[in-house]
């Protein structure tokens, strides 16, 4: 490696060494208490900083490595061996990230427009300024909303990665047996890319291997979302549905380890309920917040909402959602079965791609069995979908006996609304709704 490949390796590899740096000083804080939900913790955040390692050590060992989405059937991934890693894992991560802002600032320095939703922005900024290791190949993602399409093809013609091949898999719109039979196919076609970017072949016995882990994986997620719905919630937001999709569809898919960590979060949530026991001190009003959790928000707003409202946000979008086992029968039956969980069941995806229904179908099923109080719609700027749908969400809220609050910001830059505009907004929908009441 010239000295020239070396400075550009240490530029893509510089963000990643220093999330990875503060992230072992979350997990040697986590060190420090006993007790076994900062164990279930505690291993969340070292599976992170062994994906950062995972991906360095491909970088640095010129090892090939796929860009892909949670949306990709990723237990194909698992099934080829071939490491793979989400490169907009920084932004959502952005409580490990000290950069978000002034990148957020650089993006509309590059000329991209304020309304184009942040993390894409953040994404094109990643690869224009060399700032990310560059792949084998990036399996781009065409649905569900028009900027993944844009950015992609940003992407693909950039300086930096403009010898990168690409590839996107079809999605159709509908959901029935037509769709999936024909999405099934455009996986396949997936499956034959990654072998050519990275020479690796899948063994259909070893997919099957893979499925049948998979299976355990979310039935465990089920089991466990069972238990939430437990009065009170046996878990607060430290523990929950970010890290349960997290591990199932991103770290460790179709991976024993994943079943061996919902196990223990299983086993704990258990313990609670059947001691009537939550970690949220005095829940009062359990929230469906519907999108993703407040990850980037996580220190500013989820400790306030527990101790100044009682609040417990029980449920997201990203932690439930109606998936189905995989069939392994045949390879037919596995294929055509991770193409439907990847179009209409993976959250956001599956929320966003098609009709409104979706938005009002899982409001009302959530809110039913997770006894909620009351549904926050954060109103992410780049989720113009959902904002679009905001009507006829406070109508089935109405519908159902439930307050309905949207709020305005944005999930990855909290300069866009203030945080203690965020506050008042929430405090004045409790105090209006009567959910306050006991305050």
């Amino acid at each position: 490696m010239s000295k020239v490949e070396k400075a550009r390796l240490d530029k893509q590899l510089e963000r990643l060494k220093g999330d990875k740096a503060l992230l072992q000083g979350l997990v040697d804080m986590l060190g420090m208490d006993p007790s076994e939900e900062a164990d279930i913790n505690r291993f969340v955040l070292k599976t992170v900083m062994d994906k950062y390692d995972e991906i360095m050590n491909c970088a640095e060992n010129d090892i090939p490595f796929m860009a892909a989405y949670f949306a990709n059937c990723p237990e194909i991934f698992t099934a080829m061996d071939v490491p793979w890693w989400i490169f907009l894992q920084t932004p959502f991560l952005g409580v490990s990230s000290p950069f978000l802002a002034s990148d957020t600032d650089e993006t509309e320095k590059m000329g991209l427009a304020t309304e184009f939703c942040t993390v894409l922005r953040l994404a094109m900024f990643y690869v224009a300024k060399d700032l990310t290791p560059k792949p084998a190949g990036l399996i781009a993602l065409l649905h569900p909303c028009d900027g993944t399409v844009i950015i992609h093809q940003a992407i693909a013609k950039s300086k930096a990665w403009h010898d990168v091949p690409v590839f996107g898999a079809d999605s159709p719109y509908w959901e029935d047996e037509r769709t999936y039979k024909y999405y099934a196919e455009e996986t396949k076609r997936m499956v034959d890319f990654v072998t050519q970017c990275t020479g690796k072949k899948l063994d259909i016995d070893r997919l099957r291997e893979v499925c049948k882990i998979s299976n355990q994986i979310y039935q465990l997620w089920a089991d466990y979302n069972e238990l939430r719905k437990a009065v009170p919630c046996p878990h607060d937001w430290t523990i929950g549905p970010p890290q349960c999709f997290a591990l199932a569809c991103y770290y460790y898919p179709g991976k024993i380890e994943a079943v061996d960590w919902f196990k223990k979060v299983v086993a704990n949530a258990e313990k609670r309920v059947k001691a009537k026991q939550g970690m949220a001190a005095g829940e009062r009003i359990r929230v469906l917040w519907f999108d993703i959790l407040p990850i980037l928000w996580q220190f500013d707003i989820s400790p306030w909402l527990e101790q100044e409202w009682g609040v417990n946000i029980v449920m997201n979008m990203f932690g439930y959602t109606p998936y189905e086992p995989i069939d392994t029968k045949n390879e037919y039956t596995m294929f055509r079965d991770l193409a439907k969980r990847s179009l209409t069941q993976v959250p956001m995806i599956r929320q966003a791609r098609g009709v409104a229904d979706n938005f009002l179908a899982d409001i009302e099923r959530i809110v039913k069995d997770y006894k909620i109080d009351c549904v926050i719609w954060p109103g992410h700027m780049g989720h113009k979908d959902g904002n679009a749908s905001i009507g006829m969400m406070r109508e089935k809220c109405r519908e159902i006996g439930v307050p309905f609050l949207s709020i305005g910001l944005d999930l990855f830059d909290k300069r866009y609304t203030a945080i203690d505009v965020v506050k008042d907004r929430i405090s004045k929908f409790f105090q209006a709704s009567g959910l306050g009441q006991n305050k």
